[in-house]
């Protein structure tokens, strides 16, 4: 396959997926415990003030009808306004969703060369490093955000009071203007994040090393820094890609959580609001704004991982 037609492919591929999961969002939030128009005029309104918010909402109409209409203003970039306080949903993007990729950002800019270095150690040695750091990936990936979220904050926040135990933010200000308030949810996703790529990329790094390729340069004495550079790294570059990739997915959705937990400003924690507000276009306009970006992350990564596999197969 040509390189055009794997990218356009996958890029068609990225776009039903995004509709199909707008949709199912769509679908999602209309069985959504509670009532909307309780949420916009109060439990006392009279059935003539619940019929009229109703029909001005436009929850009269069927569903379908509703998400049609959604879907060809999205395409357009109009995601509509929110139930509670009319704002805009690009407006609370604009504003919140830098805040979520700067957090991303810090973790992936600890969690990428530490899980390079661990996958390639334990993947190249074995032994009982390579369990050691397996069982402690395994232990941590199996902890639930909230309760990682909890650890830390009571060790580091409660117990030697070092850290803030929320991420208070200067009104009008951005997360940068107080970078102790970034130091938990960075620990916390980090945690996460390292504990899922080592494991991945541990697999990667020792799947290369059983092949024909990898057994040849070991016999021939090929050994240390030599042979994971020159050997097992270009071999196994396609593959550490997309594990960063899965990770960097995997973190959006412990984002949510550990956004609510320490109350940082990112849209996640917009997100987690809308849902307990009932704020239904709030809610299917950021979360379909998550899979979008969650989306484009798995196409750069696959294409990434493509051409690195190529590349190695021709060094190698």
């Amino acid at each position: 396959m040509s390189w055009l037609a794997f990218v356009g492919r996958r890029l068609a591929a990225a776009v039903v997926l995004l509709v199909l999961l707008s949709a199912a969002i769509f679908a999602a939030t209309a069985v959504l415990p509670g009532d909307a128009v309780s949420a916009v005029v109060g439990v006392d309104a009279s059935p003539a003030e619940r019929a009229e918010a109703r029909a001005e909402l436009g929850l009269d109409r069927p569903a379908a009808e509703r998400y049609g209409a959604w879907a060809a203003r999205a395409v357009t970039g109009d995601l509509g306004k929110g139930f509670v306080g009319h704002r805009s949903v690009m407006d609370v993007l604009a504003t919140r969703l830098p805040n979520s990729l700067l957090l991303a950002g810090l973790t992936l800019a600890v969690t990428a060369p530490l899980a390079a270095l661990l996958g390639l150690w334990t993947g190249l040695r074995g032994g009982a490093a390579d369990r050691w750091v397996s069982v402690s990936a395994h232990v941590i990936s199996g902890i639930p955000e909230f309760v990682l979220a909890s650890l830390l904050i009571a060790v580091l926040a409660v117990w030697l009071r070092i850290l803030p135990r929320v991420s208070l933010i200067p009104l009008g200000g951005t997360p940068l203007d107080a970078p102790r308030a970034l130091v938990l949810p960075v620990l916390t996703l980090s945690a996460v994040g390292l504990a899922v790529a080592t494991r991945l990329l541990r697999g990667s790094v020792a799947d290369v090393v059983a092949t024909p390729y990898g057994e040849w340069a070991r016999l021939n004495g090929v050994r240390g820094v030599r042979l994971a550079v020159h050997h097992i790294l270009p071999n196994a570059a396609g593959p550490a890609v997309q594990a960063l990739t899965l990770t960097t997915g995997a973190l959006v959705g412990s984002a949510v959580v550990v956004e609510s937990v320490f109350d940082y400003p990112g849209i996640g924690r917009e997100l987690q609001l809308a849902v307990a507000a009932r704020d239904v276009p709030m809610v299917q306009g950021i979360a379909t704004a998550l899979v979008a970006v969650m989306l484009a992350v798995l196409l750069l990564g696959d294409i990434c991982a493509r051409r690195l596999n190529v590349r190695g197969r021709h060094d190698g």
